[in-house]
């Protein structure tokens, strides 16, 4: 676990169009940078805080949380002791939801026989049942049970070469989840057919975000931040501050952070989807790594999709479950969502087209009202 110290207190979040269903670590690593300081006018209890950041590598990514804690040894001490027990659940609940180790929960559960009700544990049910809720909200586009097809995807991508029908109607065969039957009197699930895969991808690290964020509260860290991947949960502002500035990716490249859109926001969740890099180009058509479940194959419509949530579980798969519906139909699925904010960005003829739910406000729009 790498940590360091930062004496800076303006903080923003870049958030990256990053690909959700990885197994190697990011090549870009999600950061926190400062936008300069300020002089601060907390308490002298407050005033004495530093930032503290610490990475560590789960779930295919490299982690990051951050901390304003006091700078005495015994302090960061107790920090880094509350924030090895944030990584530690991180990491237990990789060994639940990982559908790339083959002794996780869920890896047992793919493996066992159909047709048998199988005891879970409350977690791995848990999301079970969020997912389930998500795709029938969504009619199939949030789908947890695609994982044959999007195994098939990957391999397509690095072999650039796409599945044949032969192949795609297999895997077609082994996913949506009317063939899932849950049972929560028993904390059950019966699969119907055998070589089904589940893969979280959509949502297991924004789960995993609120987990840890969790935790370092209740170790007496609210002002806390935890980024995985394109997931971040944040918790109270840095002092002085009443918000977290967090700094969101186009879909094209931007070179100068300055450039970068924000947003600030507390005490609530961010998450963006999109292929700015995780794409391949196959027979000439760009291909995303998201997977299109009506085709089996990646979107072709370049999308990234900005949501924000009271919590990362909900944002994680909202932003998900936003990018494979379009901009029409998942601007309809979040409009009257009650805490629920979204922007949609999309790009045609290498022109941005962005649309916004009323409340997803940008600071450039507050500093504009406020001139």
């Amino acid at each position: 676990m790498k940590s360091s110290s930062q004496s800076s207190a303006a903080w923003a979040l870049r958030l990256n169009f990053q690909c959700k269903r990885t197994a190697v670590l990011l090549q870009r690593v999600l950061f926190v940078f400062a936008f300069g300081f300020f002089h601060c006018s907390c308490r002298a209890d407050e005033a004495e805080l530093k930032l503290h950041t610490f990475q560590e590598p789960h779930m295919g990514t490299m982690i990051t949380i951050r901390a304003w804690a006091g700078t005495e040894q015994g302090q960061i001490d107790e920090l880094t002791l509350s924030v090895r027990k944030a990584y530690d659940r991180i990491a237990a609940l990789e060994q639940i939801f990982s559908d790339y180790r083959r002794d996780s929960e869920v890896s047992k559960l793919a493996s066992a026989p159909s047709e048998e009700p199988i005891p879970v544990g409350t977690e791995l049910f848990d999301l079970f049942q969020k997912s389930r809720e998500l795709y029938d909200n969504t009619a199939g586009a949030f789908d947890i049970t695609l994982g044959p097809l999007i195994r098939q995807w990957r391999l397509s991508r690095k072999n650039h070469r796409l599945p044949s029908k032969e192949s795609f109607d297999r895997a077609r065969a082994r996913s949506g989840f009317h063939l899932v039957v849950l049972n929560a009197e028993n904390q059950t699930i019966l699969k119907k057919v055998d070589g089904m895969i589940f893969d979280f991808g959509g949502i297991g690290k924004g789960y995993a975000a609120d987990a840890a964020l969790k935790i370092l509260r209740e170790e007496g860290y609210p002002r806390s931040l935890v980024a995985v991947s394109g997931d971040i949960a944040l918790g109270d502002p840095p002092p002085g501050k009443k918000l977290w500035r967090v700094g969101i990716e186009s879909l094209q490249l931007v070179e100068d952070s300055s450039d970068l859109q924000t947003i600030s926001i507390a005490n609530a969740s961010v998450s963006t989807s999109g292929d700015t890099q995780q794409y391949v180009a196959i027979e000439g058509k760009r291909y995303s790594h998201i997977l299109d479940p009506e085709t089996g194959l990646g979107l072709t419509e370049r999308i990234g999709v900005s949501v924000i949530a009271p919590n990362t579980t909900t944002s994680d798969s909202f932003a998900t479950a936003v990018s494979i519906l379009g901009e029409k139909e998942g601007l309809k699925f979040i409009e009257n969502k009650r805490g629920i904010e979204c922007q949609i960005v999309t790009l045609r003829d290498g022109r941005e087209t962005i649309i916004r739910t009323d409340g997803f406000i940008e600071d450039s729009q507050l500093e504009a009202k406020k001139e």
